[in-house]
């Protein structure tokens, strides 16, 4: 691969190898997991010195996209999944966002009668049944999430219509002329059950972050309550707070 290095720029180059080093972990040329080039590789690509580049994988380092390892060189770490609170985003739009792939497993889609406080949640009456889904969250293919969903029964029937494993339901309801307006969280700690471990490839009793959240329609009446559970290795919030 070339470099693009230009001696003439006024950008540092020790900035313009950072630049071309994360287009590459961007653009999956170097893979997660994967040894980028030993620095005498890149020194000769670059034409550079030992010091500018090893400034430029520091900065990589410091921004956690890559992670040298003793004895074996420097590799490209999984990207975490990052969600900015404040936006009324579902997981597949937050994967893309990153530059991930999303995918879920389906593991069942049911109505259910007798769930009284996720009908609660939605607003609904006794005899009213929800759509229940529940799903495993993948990006690049690493399990991230148990995704349970509940929807009122109107709209369990228009989902019901799509492929589980791959439909993006903030879409699919887009489509169908029915617009999320806001929403309520709350995210708590908790332990993974065995199950939910076995679920997500981890031990038992590893900690999770749960998010359940309740959204609203433009008529401000509920339409989706979701209890998500995410690998807490895998996964953070950001918070941008103003003064």
């Amino acid at each position: 691969m070339n470099s693009t290095i230009d001696f003439d720029n006024d950008l540092s180059l020790y900035l313009q190898v950072k630049q071309i080093l994360l287009k590459r972990i961007q653009e999956k040329v170097w893979p997660a997991n994967t040894l980028i080039p030993t620095e005498q590789e890149l020194i000769e690509e670059f034409q550079v010195s030992r010091t500018t580049l090893r400034q430029a994988i520091s900065m990589l380092v410091q921004d956690g996209l890559l992670e040298r390892k003793q004895g074996r060189g420097t590799i490209v770490k999984p990207q975490l999944l990052v969600s900015h609170l404040g936006a009324l985003k579902g997981f597949a739009e937050e994967a893309i966002e990153k530059g991930l792939t999303p995918r879920s497993k389906l593991i069942r889609a049911e109505f259910k009668q007798h769930v009284y406080f996720e009908k609660s949640m939605l607003q609904l009456q006794e005899d009213e049944e929800v759509l229940l889904i529940e799903r495993i969250r993948f990006a690049d293919d690493r399990p991230i999430a148990i995704e349970c969903s509940y929807w009122p029964s109107y709209i369990g029937h228009i989902i019901l219509k799509y492929d589980l494993n791959t439909a993006k339901f903030y879409e699919i309801l887009e489509e169908n002329e029915i617009y999320l307006k806001r929403a309520n969280e709350q995210i708590t700690a908790i332990n993974a059950t065995l199950n939910e471990a076995d679920l997500l490839g981890i031990r038992g009793g590893e900690a999770l972050l749960k998010m359940t959240r309740l959204s609203f329609g433009f008529d401000d009446k509920p339409i989706e309550f979701t209890s998500t559970k995410y690998h807490s290795d895998q996964y953070h919030y950001n918070i941008d707070l103003k003064r």
